[in-house]
Order: C-alpha cells, then structure tokens, then sequence
C-alpha cells in the first residue's frame, strides 16, 4: 500500500484552480474549477495521491469520524483503480460528495505529511473519487437481496437521516423519510448555497437511494400533519433525525427592528430562487418580501461556515459592502504550541466567499442595533471585546463605534433541535441543553425510536451526522432483527436529562 517515496517524489500540495472571483460572482454554480472523465487535473490528482505516506499509524484515521479508509483509496487513486477506490470509500461513507464538499477536513490536520511539510489533499482526493466513479458509471444501486417485514419512518432528510435511510434500507426494511420542506435534502438544499454544493449532486444520490427501495415524503411535516405518536404506530421503528435548527439568538436593544434577520432567513429563499430558477437565469433575485442585501451595507456577526455563506450570498445579491464581526481574536495562521499534530487546530482561514470581498472585523462585541427613526436598522453600536480575568469576553467601555447597517445577518449558530411536538406529543425526555435524550445504543426513552445526528448530538460536522446515521441503523437493525451486520463507526454522544 501506497508509495513510500511518493511525499519525496511530489512535495508540494495543489488543488484544483477555483474560478476567477469576477466570473463566479455572477452565478451561483461551484466556485471551484473542477471538471471530471477526462479532466487536465487528474493526472496531478494521481501525483497529490501519491504524496500520502506508507506512515504506519495513519492518524488520518482519528481525525474522521466516519473512520474513511484514506490510505487505501489514495493509494487506489495513484493506481487508477477507479472502481476499487470508490469501493473503499463508499465502504465508510455514504455521501463523500458532501463531505468532500462541505466538510472541513479534520483528517488534512491529522496527516502525518503534515507534520513538517503541507498535508495530503485528502479531502480534494476524496471528492475527485465520487465524482469520477458517477461520470464512469460506478455508482450504481445496492438493492437488497431480501425484505423483511419491518418498517421505519425517518424524520429528517439531511445527512444523519440520508444515511440511515440507506443503511437501513440495504438492510431489507421498508424505509421512509419524511421531510417538512418541498424537496430532500434538509440544510444541504436549502441551507447551503450552490456555489458550495449544487443540489444537482444530491438529486443523483436520492434517484440511487429511490431505486435502493427509500421512499421520500417531502412536504410532511411530523408534529403537525402527522402526529409523533400516530407515526409509531404506524412503523415499527423511528429515527429522530431533524437536526439542530434552532438558532442561537442575540437578545440586544434594537434587535425588533426591521432588517434583523437569523441567517437561514436569509440563506433558505435565496436558495429556493436559485433551485427554482434552474438553468433558466444564471442569478435569480430573491423572491419577493424575504431579506436581500442588494444595494445595501450588511453586516454579518459570526465568523463561522454559516456567515461564510451570508457573505458569498450578499456579494451575489450585489450588496454595496459586507462586514463580518467576529467576538473573539483573529486566530493564528499557523498551528500554535498549545494545539499540536494531531488535534485539528483553529486557524485563521480564507474561505471562497471570503476570496471574493468583504471585511473581517476581529474583538468586535455588538453593543446595539441602531433605529434609523422609522423601525428599521441604520447601524449597529460595537466596541472592542476585553478579556476578563475569569475568562468571560465582556464589550470595553468607551471604545464605542457605528458601523452602518441596513441588513445585519445572525450566524452565531444553532442552539439544538426543535422538540416542543415531540415532547408534547409523546413525552420524550429531553436534556438540559434541548438536545433529545438518547443512550448509548442511540435509543431515545421512547421504545422504538432512536435519535441520530444533531438532534442527539448538537451542532456538529457532516461527518459526525453520517457517522452517526450510519451507527443509529446498525442499531435499529439489531433492534428490529435480533443482530445486526451494518457498521457502527461511532459511539453517540449522551447528556445528562433534565432533573
């Protein structure tokens, strides 16, 4: 397995191009410049393959959730072995087109490569896999070779819920997945924009999962057209998959005013336009009534992967400057002492949207949201975060400012999942932090039903959520048969419940 010269042979790390700011920014197709069955890049794709080491220990491995074969596939890639390498892959990933497109790699800070010299393009290697094995035809169905008479309802589309309905249903159950919005998919449709991941690569995963045997019901939302109890009676078993949507808010003066917005409010009808639209307009406006940053000066308060996408969209939307406020300091631009290899360190980073414009405004506390006379906002009030000696980040007086502001966006995260139907409907426990009560076994308190993803987990990564959805089938599958054969690549994470 692989080359043990190869790091030797290849010692610099190179992606794929992404595509000229001035031109991306007037669609909403994949940043990237990544074009497969025939592409220029893949034979540098072999040579960055090729980089991954003979290392022994591949800690690689601690770094993914999912537990990804990644030494095996690169060395498979180097090779050409097309078909054996999305084999390996697919082993432990359900979706690795999501991953490899949305996740942010914890297994790169884990290589051992990157120990003293850039790491193994892990993540670019793995997509480049998925990619090739769909435009040659190697993706294709696993229908399972017999049927069993049990049946279970999946609440939730997003990845913990698409990879248990999977599991499951190559297990021989009858699956199906519910969904409250009008199309699959949960955040990855709508919550993430197309120039991250285009929903074309969804809608050729969901016609595999279709023709596997999964059946989706899109537009239901269980608590309301179906209640939680009347759903257990009718399936054998539950999975509680709905994620962690509820969104971590900034109670502050002003925070009524109009032009305040959570940022999937903002994110979710942009992203339905673009859906909508197809490839009919290249740049579909919003649609009418919901938040647009057109001509406007936004703000964005948190630094994280959802304020990333608030300000690719606002870029698109034509705003007239973009401003992201970060409570905390810049991070550092290389590992620091106190997060060696293998941890995966927090690191000052330049994502595509950031690429594309903006501002970035570290040890920036909101004070105020700034009424323009008339119940809109004109501004926000800021002032410079000082660290307390009990290690609590509080606003410094007198370091007050203005920043203008008629569209402030909200993307500090997500709190836990929605459970008042739930609780109420069935009596579930939930936990102190909201989150829905689980075991180890991924079993709610409620016989047959069990929990995966953020709604058991909280706000986590992709990969946790496939990780987990993967796990949670293994033991529906043992609890509806007695044993299972499907794969628990991890244990869940519990809390304590209310007391």
């Amino acid at each position: 397995m692989a080359d043990p010269r190869g790091f030797l042979k290849v010692r610099e790390r190179e992606l794929p191009p992404n595509r000229p700011v001035e031109v991306r920014l007037l669609d909403w197709k994949d940043t990237h410049d990544v074009r497969v069955g025939g592409s220029p890049f893949l034979a540098k794709l072999t040579e960055q393959a090729g980089r991954c080491m003979d290392c022994g220990i591949p800690f690689c491995h601690q770094g993914c959730p999912l537990g990804n074969l990644i030494p095996e596939w690169n060395d498979l890639v180097r090779q050409g072995q097309w078909r054996d390498a999305i084999d390996r892959l697919h082993a432990t990933n359900n979706f690795p087109e999501f991953t490899g497109r949305v996740c942010p790699a914890p297994c790169e800070t884990s290589c051992v490569l990157g120990i003293n010299q850039p790491a193994v393009t892990i993540k670019n290697v793995e997509v480049s896999i998925v990619d090739e094995a769909f435009a040659r035809g190697l993706v294709t169905p696993h229908v399972p070779e017999r049927l069993t008479d049990s049946t279970v309802a999946v609440v939730g589309s997003g990845p913990a819920g698409l990879a248990a309905a999977q599991q499951l249903t190559r297990a021989g159950h009858t699956v199906v997945v519910y969904e409250r919005d009008d199309a699959i998919g949960g955040l990855l449709r709508y919550g993430i924009p197309d120039f991250k991941l285009e929903k074309w690569h969804i809608d050729r995963r969901l016609a595999q999962m279709e023709a596997e045997g999964t059946r989706f019901r899109p537009g239901v939302e269980i608590g309301r057209d179906i209640s939680w109890d009347a759903l257990r009676r009718r399936f054998d078993a539950v999975v509680v998959a709905t994620g962690a949507t509820v969104p971590r808010d900034l109670p502050l003066p002003g925070r009524e005013l109009g032009g305040v917005h959570f940022a999937m409010d903002f994110l979710t009808p942009q992203n339905k336009a673009v859906s909508a639209a197809g490839e009919n307009e290249p740049n579909p406006a919003p649609p009418a009534g919901a938040p647009s940053a057109a001509g406007k000066h936004v703000v964005v308060i948190g630094g994280g992967d959802t304020g990333s996408d608030c300000v690719g969209t606002s870029l698109r939307q034509g705003a007239a400057s973009v401003t992201t406020l970060a409570i905390g300091k810049r991070p550092p631009g290389e590992r620091p002492a106190h997060q060696p290899w293998p941890t995966d360190p927090i690191l000052f980073e330049v994502s595509t949207s950031h690429e594309e414009g903006g501002e970035r405004t570290y040890l920036a506390s909101t004070v105020e949201f700034v009424d323009d006379g008339a119940g809109r906002v004109r501004a926000l009030k800021v002032a410079e975060t000082e660290y307390l000696p009990n290690g609590r980040r509080a606003p410094k007086a007198g370091t007050e400012r203005e920043i203008p502001a008629d569209l402030v966006l909200i993307a500090m995260g997500f709190t836990g999942p929605e459970t008042r139907d739930l609780e109420e409907q069935t009596g579930a426990e939930i936990t102190d932090r909201g989150l829905v009560a689980r075991g180890d076994d991924y079993a709610a308190s409620l016989p047959g039903v069990f929990v995966a993803g953020d709604a058991g987990r909280g706000q986590s990564l992709i990969v946790w959520a496939i990780a987990e959805g993967r796990a949670a089938a293994a033991a529906v599958d043992e609890y509806l048969a007695g044993g299972t054969e499907l794969p628990a690549p991890v244990r869940p994470r519990t809390h304590a419940l209310r007391a």
